[in-house]
């Protein structure tokens, strides 16, 4: 049976995945740092992480779902502290967990990384400057590691979504959810369990030549 953890697992994203690889067989770990979850970490906190790693066991799967949205402000009013914050979050996290988990699964030579990046940090969404620059270094870390993994085993790929139904973005401000909802071409906002759908693709044996790449769930409101 493969193993999996999921970061930021309490809720939206992290949790609809957790559902749809347990939904697979797929023993899963979960992470957060509040909520109904198996392991409570701060991702941000590189030794928390190493301990977590070491009592979650073998991982043959990561998935990096935890993050922050920011500062919803126009970026001449944001401060030091809020981007030091969402980079510590969203970018940091990621190396942090990547760090404690990938080692095992280069040494057992097969494993799955899936980092959740987003459509603002190919887009840049206006007055989520923050949170737009750190999903853009999500998706180049994500090539620089696969690219260093690629003989290994071990597949990292980055999803791009456009705005999601989640408790994250209940905290986005509403002309900013309207903004960046009015730009998706179907008309609405995606739910957590399509995005589970590619997760577990991903995660699986399925995906075998891919990797270092950007998988856009966006309703049509990518062009690139």
């Amino acid at each position: 049976m493969k193993r999996a953890l999921i970061t930021g697992a309490a809720s939206g994203l992290g949790a609809a995945s957790a559902d749809r690889l347990r939904a697979e067989g797929i023993e899963v770990v979960t992470l957060d740092v509040a909520g109904e979850v198996d392991l409570h970490v701060d991702v941000t906190d590189e030794a928390a992480v190493a301990r977590a790693a070491e009592a979650a066991g073998p991982i043959d799967i990561l998935v990096n779902s935890a993050g922050i949205v920011g500062p919803n402000v126009p970026l001449l009013e944001t401060t030091p502290e809020a981007w030091r914050r969402t980079l510590e979050v969203n970018v940091i996290g990621v190396v942090n967990t990547i760090h404690a988990f990938a080692p095992g699964m280069v040494q057992s030579g097969w494993g799955r990384i899936v980092n959740f990046a987003s459509m603002a940090g190919k887009d840049g969404n206006p007055n989520l400057a923050a949170y737009s620059a750190s999903k853009a270094a999500v998706i180049a870390l994500t090539k620089s590691v696969g690219k260093e993994l690629a003989t290994t085993g071990v597949l990292v790929n980055a999803i791009a979504p456009a705005v999601i139904a989640t408790p994250m973005n209940e905290t986005t401000a509403p002309d900013v959810l309207a903004h960046i909802t009015s730009l998706i071409p179907m008309k609405r906002v995606g739910r957590a369990e399509e995005v589970a759908e590619l997760v577990a693709w991903l995660a699986s044996d399925k995906v075998s030549f891919s990797t270092g790449a950007v998988y856009d769930i966006s309703g049509g409101r990518a062009t690139y």
